[in-house]
């Protein structure tokens, strides 16, 4: 499966933007789903994570309450809806697959498939 990214941009702080990913390849309903993120000079870390068959997902401290991570298995696209932005949520956005279906893996090295990155400007 091939992850690609999109849906990035430019907003003022308190706005709203919806990532999506979109994967090809077969049995993406197979595929855990993640989303990481890499500011510069920072290594990249976790955001969301949401399990094969939609039963659990999980976020990182800093995005609980306003980023929902979901997935559309009919689509084989996952999405990351952020409300509330702030300028700490710049970064370059990136979702991977990991073929541990029921595995939340929170670390870049538990996914198997990368996509390139888009990016997200949060302006204060």
């Amino acid at each position: 499966v091939q992850p690609q990214a999109s849906g990035g941009g430019l907003v003022q702080a308190g706005g709203s933007l919806r990532l999506s990913c979109a994967a090809s390849g077969r049995s993406f309903s197979s595929y855990a789903m993640g989303w990481f993120r890499q500011a510069p000079g920072k290594e990249r870390e976790f955001v969301a994570a949401i399990s094969r068959s939609i039963i659990r997902a999980d976020y990182a401290d800093s995005v609980k309450g306003r980023f929902t991570i979901s997935r559309d298995n009919a689509k084989n696209t996952v999405y990351l809806q952020m409300n509330s932005l702030i300028p700490e949520d710049t970064a370059l956005y990136y979702c991977a697959a990991s073929g541990f279906g029921y595995r939340l893996g929170t670390t870049p090295g538990e996914y198997d498939y990368w996509g390139q990155g888009t990016q997200v400007t949060v302006s204060s």
